[in-house]
């Protein structure tokens, strides 16, 4: 077995042993393709494969607990399917079952006050619209599968693991790649590696067995005038009565050799009477599950598809299409299943990704107008105020710091709520800029509301917002210490009832906390401002929970992670966003270098004269524990190695995902005390942890993060004054030409390496837990700027004359819409 695949299947063990609680990846299972899909792809693992474990984790998220434990059965049966005995006889431990039972009665809870918002499944096809209006969408798209011709009740079920239920889904169940069968080739002008169709007469037929029996092989040999072929089929006996001495075929496959003579392995192949769906043509290839083939699929795709897309009725207005140069919807559903040519394929492309995108901003003007029509409370401060608050920094803000100060300053004396992205890089001073929007606030005698992902982060935040909320006496706004508290679950039930009483009664004007914010006791007296950091790890729901217990409270969310300018448009488009892309002044470019594995002791040698010189250091590694075939570095096994063999007059700490949330403060707290000289480590630092004196961050199997984490875990260093180093060490030799770590060693401006990782990787990595509407993007590719502006316009100007979409021609777009976005109507951001 593949060393991947072996990956995967200690992945999803461990999974099963926590009960499925997605936590056997930190960040959740979805973040194991980072790494595991370059790894697979490496290994020539079939694409199929490849895809069934990308969609499995691509939702393995949104699954309850059954959910989740039969998608893992259902992957486990489709890689592996000779020991699905073994993840079948796995019983999670009773602990980690309760805990997941408790999150999941919290969770229910706290939801039912929020509307349940952003359905992700697409809506049904209607009939009827509001207003009573009849709609031109034919009803019968409706129906389920089990009416096509060879879908039967065991095919449907197949089918449903694709998400495919009625004959609208199949429309719209785009093919993820095309192979290119539409030049015919004669066999004589053949080329190893050629993807191509050869028709031929099929001039012998011989079926052997192989391997003591074990295999079976059907060879035939075609000629077509100008030289012959053979075409092999294994484990395939059948074959050998279907073809015919003297049939003339339609072949179409890869070119290889074996023993100096072109062969095709395994060709799709039709007699050239049938027309040719399979060969001879650009041919879709889709996303399959277990026992369903391309073959079969096609041909249920083309029933729909062939019927169905000639009597659709375009949901765009006519001026939309012309204006944007589109295609109409029945050109575009047929061409993108079965393009007779490559120009056509674009075309229908072009149109389908700009309905996406045009569905994407007509939901977000539509929360950006559900936002704005509500009322805030107006705060507004003297100049005077502000400069005194400012000049008792010890330290100047940037220009990027002042603008963003001055926006908030803008939207808090508006009275309309603020809802604005504050995004600026590792280390160009978010904090500060949200203590100045909590002070103006406070000074007020309101309350605001402080969120962040973990119990470290949040403690870093009440030490700073204590230092700057607690020294200006001199002009009123003093607050006293215990009127900033910090707020973990950890805490002692007493501790947590004092902070329950002091912010019922409006005693307590601050709250820093984890989720431990969103529990039913916590109830506010006055909450005017909400700051959630760190905003891709929190849910829509778990955003609206917050907001909730104010009264139309202003929100800022903020974001480390560097936004590409074609996703912030279109992702981002209901918020107003402050860009942050300045770093305090004295601060010093990490020094960022590739080495090879053979290089390593350089690296250790680096190490060793930081520490020596009272500095600290950050080893990182992708994994917890090393498995057995698994040449990917673990941090348990080599933090053993480090302090034994290489560091032995050091202290090392070690932190990973599997420590009870109690045991990781405990050791990033002796960290920063300076216990730890060395701290070795998996992802789990990525987000905000602030180490000043930590100068040197070395990342193992470097190859296997993507770009935006290798540039978080580089910002865990050079937060202090002196120079700073970030190491690269893939696992490889062939790996260090990656071209995701030669990026890192061109710049350390985050904005370039989020559009350079957007063009490798796509948008996933910056979508976060974002919800409604972004599960269904199906062709969108977001680095098309141009694309994305001219849906941006359009959008604009339909939504300022028609914004309910109640004018006729509008009709079909407000159902599409609704569709799209699942009706819900919460947040989006």
């Amino acid at each position: 077995m593949q060393p991947s695949i072996n990956t995967l299947l200690k992945y999803l063990r461990l999974e099963a042993s926590r009960g499925y609680d997605d936590k056997a990846v930190f960040g959740g299972m979805v973040k194991m393709l980072d790494f595991w899909v370059p790894d697979a792809r490496n290994e020539k693992i079939p694409e199929e494969t490849i895809q069934a474990v990308t969609n499995c984790m691509n939702t393995y998220h949104n699954f309850d607990s059954d959910e989740r434990s039969r998608a893992v059965k259902d992957l486990w049966r489709q890689i592996a399917p000779d020991s699905i005995s073994e993840i079948e006889k796995i019983v999670p431990s009773r602990r980690t079952t309760d805990l997941e039972n408790r999150k999941h009665d919290e969770t229910t809870t706290n939801h039912e006050k929020v509307s349940k918002t952003n359905q992700q499944k697409r809506q049904p096809l209607s009939n009827s619209q509001p207003g009573g209006v009849t709609s031109k969408t034919p009803i019968a798209l409706n129906a389920s599968l089990t009416v096509l011709n060879g879908v039967g009740p065991s095919n449907a079920q197949k089918l449903a693991k694709l998400g495919l239920h009625t004959l609208g889904d199949i429309l719209y169940f785009f093919p993820r790649r095309y192979d290119d069968y539409s030049q015919l080739k004669p066999i004589h002008k053949l080329w190893y590696g050629d993807e191509v169709t050869v028709v031929g007469t099929v001039q012998n037929i011989n079926s052997r067995k192989v391997r003591s029996g074990k295999m079976n092989i059907v060879e035939v040999i075609i000629e077509d005038g100008t030289g012959g072929l053979r075409l092999s089929w294994f484990n395939q006996p059948w074959m050998e009565n279907r073809l015919q001495k003297g049939a003339t075929i339609s072949v179409s496959g890869k070119v290889e050799q074996y023993l100096g003579r072109l062969v095709m392995s395994n060709p799709d192949w039709e007699p050239v009477e049938v027309e040719n769906l399979n060969t001879n043509r650009i041919v879709p290839v889709y996303s399959l599950t277990a026992q369903l083939n391309q073959k079969n699929l096609r041909n249920i795709v083309r029933q729909v598809v062939t019927y169905w897309a000639p009597k659709l009725i375009d949901h765009l207005p006519e001026t939309i299409l012309r204006r944007a140069d589109l295609v109409n919807l029945r050109t575009a559903i047929l061409q993108v299943h079965f393009p007779d040519t490559q120009e056509q394929l674009q075309q229908a492309r072009q149109r389908l990704v700009f309905d996406e995108i045009f569905f994407l901003q007509m939901g977000v003007y539509r929360q950006k107008r559900n936002w704005q029509k509500a009322t805030a409370v107006i705060y507004d401060v003297a100049d005077d105020w502000l400069n005194f608050w400012l000049a008792s920094l010890p330290f100047n803000l940037t220009d990027a710091q002042n603008r963003a100060i001055k926006d908030i300053r803008t939207d808090l004396k508006s009275g309309v709520p603020m809802n604005r992205l504050l995004q600026g890089d590792v280390g160009s001073g978010k904090t500060v800029v949200a203590a100045v929007a909590t002070a103006i606030i406070n000074k007020a005698g309101a309350q605001a509301a402080i969120m962040a992902p973990t119990s470290i982060l949040a403690e870093q935040h009440y030490r700073n917002f204590s230092i700057m909320g607690t020294t200006h006496e001199e002009n009123g706004n003093c607050l006293k210490p215990d009127q900033i508290r910090l707020l973990v679950s950890d805490l002692p039930e007493k501790e947590k009832q004092e902070i329950r009483d002091g912010l019922a009664s409006g005693y307590i004007k601050v709250l820093i906390g984890t989720h431990a914010l969103l529990e039913d006791p916590i109830t506010f007296n006055n909450l005017q401002l909400a700051v959630i950091d760190e905003q891709h790890r929190f849910g829509v729901e778990q955003r609206a929970i917050l907001r909730a217990k104010g009264n139309n409270p202003h929100l800022l969310v903020m974001t480390a992670t560097p936004i590409p300018r074609s996703l912030a448009l279109t992702v981002y488009g209901d918020l107003d966003i402050s860009l942050m892309d300045e770093l305090p002044p004295g601060r010093q470019e990490i020094n960022t270098h590739v080495l090879f594995a053979r290089e390593r002791e350089r690296a250790y040698s680096l190490i060793r004269s930081q520490v020596e010189n009272g500095h600290q250091v950050f080893i990182v590694y992708p994994l917890v524990e090393e498995s057995e075939k698994s040449e990917l570095k673990a941090a348990t096994e080599e933090y053993e190695r480090l302090q034994t063999d290489v560091f032995p007059k050091f202290k090392l700490g070690l932190l990973h995902g599997r420590l009870k949330p109690e045991e990781k403060d405990a050791v990033m707290m002796q960290f920063r005390n300076g216990d730890h000289q060395i701290l070795v480590a998996t992802t789990v630092v990525e987000v905000g942890v602030d180490i000043p004196n930590a100068t040197v961050m070395l990342i193992e199997a470097a190859n296997h993060f993507g770009l935006a984490q290798l540039h978080q875990l580089r910002g865990r260093v050079g937060r202090g004054d002196e120079q700073s180093y970030c190491l690269l060490i893939p696992d490889s030799d062939d790996a260090a030409e990656n071209e995701r770590l030669a990026a890192m060693t061109k710049t350390n401006d985050g904005f370039i390496l989020a559009e350079t990782d957007l063009k490798l990787r796509g948008p996933g990595d910056f979508l976060g837990t974002r919800q409604a509407g972004y599960a269904n993007l199906r062709m969108a590719n977001i680095t098309d700027v141009h694309l994305i502006e001219k849906a941006r316009t359009l959008a604009q100007e339909l939504f300022e004359t028609d914004a309910e979409l109640n004018l006729p021609e509008n009709q079909l777009l407000a159902e599409a819409l609704g569709r799209f976005w699942g009706n819900g109507k919460g947040d989006i951001s």
